[in-house]
Order: structure tokens, then sequence, then C-alpha cells
């Protein structure tokens, strides 16, 4: 499955973005989607994951409360509404999917199979 993440940009701190992660190739109605971002110099960071369902969601802790993860099985699309947006947020965002054998999502980014290109969100201060 190929995943092509978008909507990123540069935006002041306290704005919103939405970001989509869209599926080709094969759906992903059936995989848990998750959400990592990697700021330069850091590692990558779990942000927002996703039950196959959509019924469970998590998220990590410098996000919960701002951001929700949501996704529209009829069109393939997992979306990151990312509210309050924080110099911190500044990263590039990848979407991920795991494999259609779990029915939940994973905090960890070794258990995603399958990863968007990324899409580059910058907030300034």
């Amino acid at each position: 499955v190929q995943l092509q993440a978008s909507g990123g940009g540069l935006v002041q701190a306290g704005d919103s973005l939405r970001l989509s992660c869209t599926a080709s190739g094969r759906t992903v109605t059936r995989r848990p989607m998750g959400w990592f971002r990697q700021a330069p110099g850091k590692e990558r960071e779990f942000v927002a994951v996703i039950s196959q369902s959509g019924d469970s969601r998590g998220y990590g802790e410098s996000v919960t409360g701002r951001f929700t993860i949501s996704r529209e099985h009829a069109e393939n699309t997992v979306y990151l509404q990312m509210n309050s947006l924080k110099p911190e947020d500044t990263a590039v965002y990848f979407c991920a999917a795991r494999p259609p054998s779990y029915s939940l999502g994973s905090v960890f980014a070794s258990d995603f199979d399958s990863w968007g290109q990324g899409t580059q969100v910058t907030v300034s201060s």
C-alpha cells in the first residue's frame, strides 16, 4: 500500500492544521493507522494512532487534548486535526499503516510496515 501525507505548511503558534493521509494501491480500511513526527536531530516520535474500526484512539503525551486522529473508510483516508499548534510541534509528520492482521494500533514505529513520505509542519512563534 502507498501512503501519501499532505496538509503541512507554515503557520503561527495557536493556529490549526489538518493533515491527510490517503492510501492507494490497496485499501487501509482493515489496518490500524498512526501518525509519527520527526524534528531535526531528534528521534521519530509517536503522535497518534487509530484502530482498524476507528473506535480506539491514542495520543502522545505532548499532543493530548490538542490533536485528533480520525479516519474515513469510504475515502481510504486518515486525518490528523492539529489545534493550538506550538513551535515545538515543528517536524516532518509521517503517516503509517500497521499490518491488517492487527486490529489495534501501536505507539512503536517498528510495528508499522507501510509509511508515507512525510509532510513538513512548521510553527513559528
